[in-house]
């Protein structure tokens, strides 16, 4: 008679819900602030699950989107502030990558922190990435102090390489 062992992991479409909760958001994510100083990302809170089309702009759900799952991050010194947002789908989630203020997870508020006053007007830039595995990751960067986005502002490069870095850190977690 043989023994089946379980495998460690589960198979990649089936993370998102098989995994606790502390393991597809981390409570801390090692990254680099807009200015290049090393920092941490650190877990502000985590949404509910939700509908794609409650935790998306229209424009960015796709097809086959199941459900949707989101995390909002601060940086270790409170001033920067991101949403990720992992749509999961019934099928592969080839697609574009879209940078700049695009259509994106709609951003969380958690009260009592530094992701407080992060909403909708707050976000200014983010980013939409999807690869052959069965998940959308987008992310959605601001400042904690709740300043709202201006056209042509400055800082929307440096805040996209937030929003990239916390993207693709989650996505990386799902699918290695």
């Amino acid at each position: 008679m043989s023994v089946l062992w379980p495998s460690p992991e589960p198979p990649v479409p089936e993370r998102w819900h098989a995994w606790p909760v502390a393991k597809v958001f981390p409570g801390t994510v090692p990254g680099l602030s807009p200015s290049g100083a090393r920092v941490t990302y650190v877990l502000a809170g985590i949404a509910p699950e939700a509908s794609c089309e409650a935790a998306f702009e229209a424009a960015a759900v796709r097809p086959g989107c199941r459900t949707a799952l989101r995390a909002t991050y601060a940086d270790s010194t409170q001033t920067y502030v991101a949403t990720v947002g992992i749509a999961v789908l019934d099928g592969p989630g080839l697609g574009p990558y879209a940078a700049g203020r695009p259509a994106t997870v709609r951003p969380v508020a958690f009260p009592g922190g530094p992701a407080e006053r992060f909403g909708e007007r707050q976000y200014f830039t983010g980013v939409l990435m999807s690869t052959e595995h069965r998940y959308v990751v987008a992310a959605a960067a601001g400042y904690a102090d709740g300043r709202p986005y201006q056209p042509g502002d400055r800082s929307v490069s440096r805040l996209r390489d937030t929003a990239r870095q916390l993207a693709w850190a989650l996505h990386r977690t799902l699918t290695r």
